[in-house]
């Protein structure tokens, strides 16, 4: 029987995240989970005003993510899931702050919530955090032309970069494997999917037979 495995997917925005899970989810057979925007009730009040919605935003997407994790943790099949619950305090919520949408008071009740639930989380078997350079992200941004998206800026992509960096060196939740997603195609090019396999495979098997550099 094959071990079972829990993966979550980090990265910037544009990093490829989705893209990646489909891909592995439909080629190695595994439950795959995504963010529904469409069910997401504050996510247009957030996006007409921010400062209002900010805190309400990331509470329902906290418990939204925690429940995607329980239920693939509970899966018998192997589970990746776009986007990590890990990232919503320590990327979205800092970044909020920082930018005057969150106030300290706000930031300080949710940090509260998310450490009480992610503490109690299952832990996952491997981190992958894809990692692109910012002008590769906001070409993918811009190509994909969602509308919601339209006022992400370079330097909130360097933003959130940095909190990225801050993150992973102190994140010891799990292993983490990092990729390098600018120059990857692994939803049209069958060898960059093959090699990115092999990587995750390795890792997950504990061995050093990396293609990616971390």
């Amino acid at each position: 029987m094959a071990t079972k495995h829990l993966v979550l997917v980090a990265g910037n925005i544009g990093a490829g995240k989705t893209s990646l899970v489909t891909k592995l989810g439909e080629t190695l057979r595994w439950r795959t989970g995504f963010e529904t925007v469409e069910t997401n009730p504050y996510l247009g009040k957030f996006y007409a005003d921010m400062r209002s919605w900010a805190f309400h935003l990331q509470v329902f997407l906290l418990a939204q993510r925690s429940q995607l994790h329980i239920e693939a943790y509970r899966d018998p099949s192997s589970a990746i899931l776009d986007r990590s619950i890990y990232e919503d305090y320590y990327i979205f919520a800092r970044a909020l702050h920082s930018l005057g949408n969150l106030s300290a008071e706000d930031l300080d009740t949710y940090s509260r919530v998310y450490k009480l639930v992610t503490t109690s989380l299952p832990k996952p078997d491997l981190l992958i955090m894809l990692k692109a350079p910012v002008p590769a992200l906001l070409e993918r941004i811009r190509s994909r032309g969602r509308e919601m998206e339209a006022g992400i800026t370079a330097e909130y992509l360097t933003l959130l970069d940095g909190y990225y960096d801050e993150w992973l060196h102190n994140f010891d939740v799990c292993p983490v494997l990092t990729i390098s997603s600018g120059d990857l195609d692994y939803v049209n090019d069958p060898a960059h999917l093959d090699s990115v396999i092999n990587t995750i495979q390795a890792k997950l098997s504990g061995r050093d037979e990396l293609i990616f550099d971390e």
